[in-house]
């Protein structure tokens, strides 16, 4: 059964606290080496059936209208997992 895999994170322009949040706590755990940390969403469609490319548009626009807050979320990426 095939999985599709929608990525969403927050827009690069806006501040993440939990990101920072986890970077900070590297830092003071002493695991250097990261400039920052963005925290995003990620959601696991199971699919029953083949995947074409509509399905994969109604994905796209699913992800777009209720899986994301457009205002302050980009939806990064959207992926077929056998």
């Amino acid at each position: 059964m095939p999985t599709i895999v929608v990525d969403v994170m927050p827009k690069a322009e806006l501040l993440d606290p939990q990101g920072k949040a986890v970077a900070g706590a590297l830092s003071r755990l002493g695991v250097e080496g990261f400039s920052g940390v963005r925290i995003g969403k990620r959601f696991e469609l199971a699919v029953e059936g083949a995947v074409d490319e509509a399905l994969l548009a109604t994905v796209r626009q699913v992800a777009a209208d209720v899986l994301s807050n457009s205002v302050i979320e980009d939806v990064v990426g959207v992926e077929v997992v056998e």
